[in-house]
């Protein structure tokens, strides 16, 4: 009993913990020396992901608008511009009609009857 008990309360080596301790003391100045780069490496890295999001929306922007460029630039967009804000060619003349709602209503409920 007595040899039992001197083997549970033997503590190692001073040389062992020493190497222990110096290991453990390494692994931290390890980690803490890696910790700086890896951050920066991941925040640089979601900047990254986050700019090229960015950067394909303004592409699509920019294809959208150049399209709509190259649809305004014909001349049948410039003479359907023209007629939605009223303007006339020369020669020909304007009727501004009113009351189509009415008339379309009225239309309506007159064939709804005749059946």
């Amino acid at each position: 009993m007595a040899a039992a008990r001197n083997k549970r309360k033997r503590r190692p080596r001073r040389g062992v913990l020493v190497r222990r301790w110096l290991g453990v003391g390494a692994l931290c100045l390890v980690g803490l020396l890696y910790y700086r780069p890896l951050h920066t490496y991941v925040d640089t890295r979601q900047t990254l992901v986050e700019r090229s999001d960015q950067v394909q929306n303004l592409r699509d922007a920019k294809l959208q608008l150049q399209r709509k460029l190259a649809d305004t630039s014909s001349d049948s967009a410039l003479v359907r511009e023209a007629r939605r804000l009223g303007l006339v060619k020369p020669g020909e003349r304007l009727f501004i009609v009113k009351g189509i709602g009415a008339w379309k209503h009225a239309q309506h409920t007159i064939r709804g009857h005749g059946r």
